[in-house]
Order: C-alpha cells, then structure tokens, then sequence
C-alpha cells in the first residue's frame, strides 16, 4: 500500500445525524431494549463510501467537540443556538461509535475546544501539502471552501450517484462565486444550520452580483450597498470569519498513517463483535 494513498477525511457528527435520523429503521439490541441505529448506521454508511469511492484511500473521522462551538459563539452568541438538544441515545451512541472506528482500525479525532469543520480543514491543508489528493464526505456546504484546491472534493453519498462529488470547477456555474468567495457569499446569504441569518433583501442573485469579477466583501462598492445593507455590514464581515474554516488547528502532526485503510467490516459483523447485539 503507498504511503500516500489518497485520504478520504469524514465529518463524524454530519454522518451521525445522517445514520440517526435518516435511517429506514431503527436497529435495536436483539433484547430490544437498546438502540444502536447510531453505531450501525455510521459503520454501515461508512463501509459503503469506501466500496463506491475510497477503497484505495486512507479514511479518517473527525468528531465535534462538546465545547467546540464556544469559540465562534462568543463572536456571535447566536451561532447554532437555534439547534435543538439532540436526543440522549444519539449522543451515547458515540463511545461505540469510536469503539468500532479502532476496532476496523480507523483513525478518527475529537479535538477538545475544537469544531469538527475546523480540524478538517487542518488536516486537508497538510495533506495537500505532502501532495495528497483528498475526499471531505460531509453534506455541509460550508466545505465549499477547501474546493480552492483543485485536490480536494467533497462527497455527499446522501445525494444521487451522479451528484456525489463536486469540486471548485462547479461552483461559478452553479452559483456565481468561487470556492475562495464562498465565506463571502454565505455572509450575504446566511446560513441557516449555524443561525447566521445574512443579509434581509440579499439572495442568492444578489450576492453573485455584488462579488462579481471575483470581489470579496471589502472590495464592493459603496454605491452598490443600500442603507439597511451598509448599516450591518461591520457584522456581514463578521458572520464571514465565523464561516471560514481554521487551517491552523493545534492537532498532533502524526494523526495520518498515509496507507489506505483495509476493508471495513460489514455493520452486522462489526455490532457482533463489538458485543453490541
């Protein structure tokens, strides 16, 4: 195996909530009193990724930290307040979660103080650096921004074969900007997962126009901006920097083997060996 394989990095949590809410049934215990939709949605999603598009690549998860939000909410104290509380066995199916993830012999990270988008980011920004192509398997868009580098794509295996991976190459077409504008353009349009609501009367047309030509926010002018936009625009810069993802993450250096992950266990098999059934 090379020591470079191509690294396929997964954002833990997204996966997660994906396993938990969109599974078609819930799996239980064989006593069924407990449920472990979480842990077998999780493996079983993620063995399935690495059959359809990473079995040369190493993979890695990377986990939210409890804390992780409280830098960017002392920013804004409405960042991701609106989410709800998640449910009890979602977060208690972490632990087996993480069992698993070591018992298939896959590294995965939850970094205390840290937001799981940030350590991604990190881990993306060294591994092209040593020359490495990299896979993000998320469905937040906020990944757009890594999509800079023509060596990274990111895949949502929630969305139909033909729509899975996109690269920077799309977004102009799609929606007006570059992946280095997307901060820019999300702070115009919002976010509505992380509570940041953009700018009333500022959609998606809207945005593409005033970054046209590849402008970021502090080169539009001042003649384009009406004055209910100007008067907020000290906060648009700031729900920009809550969007940018943190390259620069203090995370050990020695995370990544660079060899590709063997062939994961189907979820079944895993759950009977982790004693989970």
């Amino acid at each position: 195996m090379s020591p470079t394989a191509p690294l396929l990095l997964v954002d833990g949590h997204n996966l997660l909530y994906r396993a938990w809410y969109g599974f078609p049934t819930r799996i239980t215990s064989r006593d069924k009193l407990t449920d472990r939709t979480g842990v077998f949605g999780v493996c079983a999603l993620l063995r399935k990724a690495q059959t359809q598009h990473a079995q040369d690549h190493e993979l890695f998860v990377v986990f939210d930290a409890e804390d992780g939000s409280s830098a960017r909410a002392e920013q804004d104290e409405g960042y991701k307040a609106q989410r709800p509380t998640p449910e009890p066995g979602l977060i208690e199916s972490l632990a087996d979660i993480k069992r698993g993830l070591d018992a298939m012999k896959v590294g995965w990270i939850e970094q205390p103080g840290c937001e799981g988008d940030d350590v991604i980011a990190t881990l993306t920004t060294s591994a092209r650096t040593g020359g490495r192509e990299v896979t993000v398997m998320s469905a937040d868009r906020d990944f757009y921004q890594l999509l800079a580098d023509p060596g990274v794509r990111l895949l949502n295996t929630g969305l139909a074969e033909d729509r899975r991976l996109t690269t920077g190459a799309q977004l102009p077409p799609k929606w007006g900007v570059t992946a280095v504008q997307w901060p820019d353009y999300r702070a115009l349009t919002g976010d509505p997962a992380d509570n940041i609501p953009g700018v009333h009367g500022i959609g998606p047309r809207t945005a593409a126009r005033l970054l046209a030509d590849g402008r970021h926010l502090p080169d539009i002018p001042a003649e384009d901006l009406k004055p209910a936009w100007a008067a907020q625009w000290e906060q648009v810069l700031r729900w920009r920097e809550m969007i940018r993802l943190d390259h620069k993450v203090d995370i050990a250096d020695d995370l990544l083997t660079g060899r590709a992950t063997g062939r994961l266990l189907p979820a079944a098999a895993l759950l009977e060996e982790l004693c989970l059934w």
